[in-house]
């Protein structure tokens, strides 16, 4: 495989090489000196060349102190977004328009015992909170005492940052990925329309499992805009009034996943584990992802976490190495109640009427007057919807509600773990989101775990919405030891791409959940793993790199039922089947297969298959279930489909970008651009200045180089939020990638500094060694801590 390289894993090794050279003749750095407020012990943060910062603390307290401190440093805006969002603050500062997303986040906060909460992520997890909220703090109070200046987003939308508490860390559910109450929504919904048989083309399901109607429930009774306040609640902020974000468009369900893999020293080049991580998540400015070092006597960690949570949840401690990606369990459900004409605050349960709780908050407006919300609560969670008329209410239980289910908090615990029964007792008491883990250790061995609160189903599948009546309760949550796990496997290699990976052996009766991701980028990652028996670190950043999209391989050949194609109709089918399924930038052929697979194959194949009344709600359909119909239908079925899909898809692309099919590029097509959330407040130059990019991409949803297109305009709108490749135990020369920069301050050198390297497939040093550190940095702060009434 080393002989194979991509470009950018080739651009990527240039890169490193040069970026040894720019070490050893690094230029003397900045240095600057501060007191800060509520520092314990003088301690330094160094600024590496590509942003990082490498944070040498007296204490772990005045570690996680520094990291609060210095993510309000680079991310200040986007942290406080952040909580203000999932707090339900907006309208307080953004006005009514917001309110309603208010009320919706409000629904899903943590509302338990915070005891338990606190208890259930180790028992440092409440001091690294209390720390690094701390940090935020003592920023937040120099902008306020006139110390520095109020960052540029702030003056842009007339805000202030808040000060944080340590439980705003946890109480916010609403951020984590757990799943599948929009697709038990669509089941029902087709159901209603056209029967049960007609959800095959909609979502595939693993295991093999037959769809049944729950007991009690009629579909028909599941209304399109039930799950309102639900996306509400879990959206992003956009700035354009009460808009919620039309998932489907905008964010493919495929496109929120990831890739991992871990490799033995037995298969490696150098004798050393390789563990390697790119999750893949909605791109923005600034990145869903920072990257972070912290060290202090007893405690070191260094690789990324979401910038408004303490620690890391991606990286290494000097011992093990860790990375994740979202393992699909079904972690909710959605409730449909009777409720009492005369009293729509109660509902069905059992034999009797349960009363919902209802709560009343307020919500301040600017501009206006402060509004009085009412939030309703079952016993099974927050009411998301009621239809008065017929005496109905919906509500969604979720995972969240349950102690130690604050997304990715559970790393609190783990990433101080020496070995992997550490590990592994630690990802034991994990929460959410459901995860795969892989892991190395500096001893040589290598493990997967998947870990989650699972819900465990008697006698249901968890596939459509059920009554609440009582006869679909949750029984506790699987065992951490009755989810699967591997140490030290004789293939050598682990890996996982959010892929159907229970164990063949894997009992039935343990039911995980039915929904995963498409498998191609696992295909692919089994492919070349299984092919090279001394991987390397290039090896590793070019399969991280590669945009090979496995599926051509099946549904190219199945153009040749199409009997004398016109001319235009030949030449293309000639082009694909020339394809070696790798979508570049400068590819024609890419350009073309994934209009066709994405916009025209799956449509068509729904039009020509599915029941008429279900059509529209299933749209392009599920790109598995697609590709297994055509396979199995006869030659004179499939062709029809194929010429019409496949035509419409050179019509298209001839549209965009001419009739030489010859000249056609992907990455003129299929484009990297971020927008800040707050372009809409914006002229059009401030908004220009804000974004990042464009930049030509190759990669797609499907392939390793994960790269979500939108299909409205072909823009990437999801893929690697990060990239780690580690060499275990020769920490310095694991390498890394952030975008579009470290930095979330518009005027900083570091806010689109990595964008061109993470489009192009490279990487930059993650630096480990005091010494490796100390000849790449670029700004030395020392900071000393401020005594009382000091300046």
């Amino acid at each position: 495989m080393g002989r194979n390289l991509g470009r950018g894993a080739r651009r990527s090794l240039l890169g490193l090489a040069l970026a040894s050279l720019a070490v050893q003749a690094a230029a003397e750095p900045a240095r600057s000196n501060h007191q800060v407020a509520g520092l314990e012990a003088p301690a330094e943060i160094l600024v590496d060349r590509w942003g990082i910062s490498h944070i040498y603390a007296a204490s772990v307290r005045d570690a996680f102190f520094l990291q609060g401190y210095n993510v309000a440093r680079d991310r200040l805006w986007q942290i406080d977004l952040w909580r203000k969002r999932g707090l339900g603050l907006l309208a307080e500062d953004f006005g009514p328009d917001f309110a309603a997303q208010d009320r919706a986040s409000r629904l899903f906060l943590y509302r338990g015992d915070m005891t338990a909460e606190w208890a259930a992520y180790g028992p440092q997890a409440k001091g690294y909170a209390e720390a690094f909220t701390a940090g935020i703090n003592a920023f937040v109070g120099e902008i306020r005492d006139g110390a520095r200046p109020l960052p540029e987003e702030f003056q842009i939308a007339g805000t202030t940052p808040d000060l944080w508490a340590p439980e705003d860390v946890v109480r916010i559910r609403s951020h984590g990925l757990t799943r599948n109450a929009a697709a038990e929504v669509e089941r029902a919904r087709i159901t209603c329309a056209a029967g049960l048989e007609a959800n095959a083309l909609n979502r595939r399901l693993e295991p093999d499992h037959r769809l049944s109607i729950p007991e009690g429930l009629d579909p028909c009774t599941i209304p399109a805009e039930v799950l309102g306040d639900y996306r509400l609640a879990t959206q992003g902020v956009t700035f354009k009034a009460g808009q919620v974000v039309a998932l489907a468009e905008d964010i493919p369900a495929d496109a929120i996943g990831s890739n991992n893999w871990t490799v033995a020293p037995s298969r490696t080049a150098t004798g050393r584990p390789i563990l390697a991580n790119d999750p893949h998540r909605a791109h923005g400015v600034p990145s869903l992802r920072y990257i972070v070092h912290m060290e202090a006597p007893g405690f070191s960690a260094i690789g990324a976490g979401e910038p408004a949570l303490p620690g890391i949840s991606i990286g290494h401690n000097g011992t093990i190495a860790f990375g994740l990606t979202i393992f699909p369990a079904d972690q909710e459900d959605l409730y449909v109640y009777e409720t009492d004409p005369a009293d729509p605050n109660r509902y069905r349960y059992g034999e009797g009427w349960a009363a919902m709780e209802v709560v009343a908050e307020t919500v301040d407006v600017a501009g206006q007057a402060p509004r009085t919300v009412e939030l309703k609560f079952t016993r099974h969670g927050p009411v998301v919807f009621e239809d008065a008329k017929a005496n109905r209410a919906y509500a969604v239980r979720s995972v969240w509600s349950d102690p130690g289910t604050s997304a990715y908090f559970g790393s609190a615990d783990y990433m101080t773990a020496q070995n992997w029964t550490e590990f592994s007792t630690a990802m034991g008491r994990f929460g959410t989101p459901s995860e795969n883990q892989v892991y190395a250790d500096t001893a040589g061995n290598i493990g997967w775990i998947a870990a989650g609160r699972v819900p465990v189903r008697q006698g249901w599948d968890g596939l459509m919405p059920v009554p609440g009546d009582g006869r679909y309760e949750w029984r506790g949550f699987l065992d951490a030891a009755d989810l699967p796990s591997r140490y030290n496997p004789e293939q050598g290699w682990l890996a996982s791409a959010n892929q159907f990976n229970l164990p063949d052996d894997y009992p039935a009766d343990r039911v995980v959940g039915f929904e995963w991701s498409n498998a191609a980028r696992m295909t692919r990652i089994t492919q070349v793993l299984e092919a090279d028996a001394s991987v390397t670190l290039a090896d590793a950043m070019a399969l991280q790199t590669d945009p090979t999209n496995v599926t051509a391989a099946d549904l190219i050949p199945l153009l040749s039922d199409i009997n004398a194609p016109a001319p235009r109709l030949a030449q293309a089918i000639s082009l694909l089947k020339g394809w070696d399924g790798r979508t570049e930038a400068d590819s024609a052929a890419a350009a073309l297969y994934e209009v066709w697979l994405f916009k025209h194959l799956g449509q068509a194949t729904v039009q020509a298959a599915a029941p008429a009344a279900a059509r529209a709600l299933i749209g392009g359909g599920d790109q598995p279930a697609i590709s297994a119909y055509l396979t199995a239908a006869s030659p004179a079925e499939r062709a029809p489909i194929l010429a019409a899909s496949l035509t419409a898809a050179i019509d298209e692309v001839t549209g965009k970008l001419g009739p030489d099919l010859s000249a056609w590029k992907w990455g003129d097509l299929h484009q990297a651009r971020f927008e800040h959330a707050l372009a809409p407040l914006l002229a059009a130059d401030g908004a220009e200045r804000l974004a990042v990019g464009p930049a030509p991409m190759a990669g797609t949803m499907l392939s390793p180089l994960a790269a979500s297109w939108r299909p409205s305009d072909y823009q990437v709108v999801s893929g690697a939020s990060f990239r780690m490749v580690l060499d275990v135990g020769a920490w310095d020369n694991s390498v890394a990638i952030n975008t579009p920069g470290q930095s979330g301050d518009p005027a900083s050198p570091h806010y689109r500094d990595l964008f061109p390297l993470w489009a192009n497939g490279d990487y930059v040093p993650l630096l480990y060694s005091r010494p490796a550190i100390e000849a790449a940095t670029e700004t030395v702060l020392t900071l000393t801590p401020k005594s009382a009434g000091g300046r």
